[in-house]
């Protein structure tokens, strides 16, 4: 019997546009409210496949937990994410078995990178399995994950052996003391990180480093990082602090520039000498010495990139944002649910692409940007 999608909306997080009209019977009819009536094109590309802007789908973010055992200032400061907080229940979560029929589903809009995301993924028990799954969907896949490091040293081997072929780790310092104040976590260091990150070479697995920079917070860590990244010949890529979520206390004062980062760099390295981009819609601007270390720089900030994002989010309760800035999304559990197939899944996110307009970043720094936002770790960074 078909479920009444309306119980799916009393679980917490943030608002969720739905996308079908009250008492659905089954997948078919919330798709055809999804899609206006348009008729069903799975497997070919069409106009739709890109959005209002003209930009396609090529990358998706897919939370598997919005837990962390992290309480990160930018992310998941304690005081909003304490013990009190109520995270989704168990039966709020989307299966493996669900993620990978969207995942499928998105294939056929261009799909080309999955990115696993949380909260912090690892925490999600047999996460491997997953992998397998969607490795299982498409040999060329670029299957890549983000964790914060803490448990990477333990599960790197098998990432490898399910089909993972990237990890980025998220590291704002080196020094230990810090590296705790900054997570608000005493249980792990920056040196548990560290072993993560050469197991994961080790490996076999092709390793980025994510560090966020924060004034009057761990602009001391720029260099200390760079050169411990140096030495194992890692990718490092700064990030500017965002005004990600709603409980950060983020101000423009706080924001340390890629301008500044690279100034800061140079009087070490020696000039950074600019790389073209690997693709269009490549989020960091990227920099090499005279020795080859790579520096990228996300400067979402100072130097929007909006116009060339591709990137799709999908919240581990099954809930789809096209914005990492955005305020709302639209459920796609109630028609994995009500079994939907893949090519339903396909239409109704081909329906949402294609009247997508996001473009925050670009607002912010021309001053319209005031609206409240999704919390990074429902959705993934």
């Amino acid at each position: 019997m078909a479920k009444d999608y309306r119980q799916h909306r009393r679980e917490p997080g943030p608002i969720v546009e739905p996308i079908c009209l009250p008492q659905p019977t089954n997948a078919a009819s919330v798709l055809r409210t999804l899609t206006m009536g348009r008729s069903p094109s799975w497997n070919v590309k069409t106009p739709m496949d890109t959005d209002v802007l003209h930009r396609p789908l090529r990358d998706v973010r897919l939370s598997v937990t919005d837990r962390c055992n992290f309480r990160c200032g930018y992310c998941m400061p304690r005081e909003h994410f304490g013990h009190d907080h109520e995270f989704l229940g168990r039966e709020h979560l989307l299966t493996f078995e669900e993620m990978t029929t969207l995942v499928k589903g998105l294939l056929p809009m261009g799909l080309e990178k999955v990115r696993i995301t949380g909260g912090e993924p690892l925490l999600r028990r047999d996460l491997t399995s997953l992998i397998r799954m969607i490795r299982t969907l498409c040999s060329t896949l670029d299957l890549a994950l983000t964790t914060n490091g803490s448990l990477l040293a333990q599960h790197a081997v098998e990432l490898k052996s399910a089909g993972l072929n990237r990890v980025t780790v998220s590291l704002d310092a080196v020094d230990n003391d810090l590296f705790q104040e900054l997570a608000d976590n005493t249980q792990f260091n920056a040196s548990d990180v560290m072993n993560g990150i050469r197991t994961a070479l080790d490996a076999g697995l092709q390793v980025k480093v994510n560090t966020v920079v924060k004034g009057g917070e761990n602009e001391s860590q720029i260099l200390p990082i760079a050169k411990a990244m140096s030495g194992l010949d890692v990718p490092l890529r700064f990030i500017e602090f965002m005004d990600v979520g709603n409980t950060n206390a983020w101000s423009l004062d706080h924001v340390v520039s890629g301008k500044e980062i690279r100034s800061t760099l140079e009087q070490h390295f020696g000039e950074l000498h600019p790389l073209p981009p690997h693709h269009t819609g490549e989020v960091a601007r990227r920099f090499q010495t005279t020795s080859n270390q790579e520096f990228g720089f996300i400067e979402s900030v100072t130097r929007p990139f909006c116009g060339d994002c591709s990137r799709l989010r999908l919240s581990a309760n099954g809930t789809m944002y096209t914005c990492l800035f955005a305020s709302e999304g639209h459920e796609l559990k109630p028609m994995l649910r009500m079994g939907a197939s893949c090519e339903d899944i396909t239409e109704a996110v081909r329906a949402v692409w294609s009247r997508r307009r996001d473009r925050y970043s670009m607002d912010r720094a021309e001053g319209q940007s005031t609206k409240q936002k999704v919390e990074m770790s429902f959705i993934g960074g």
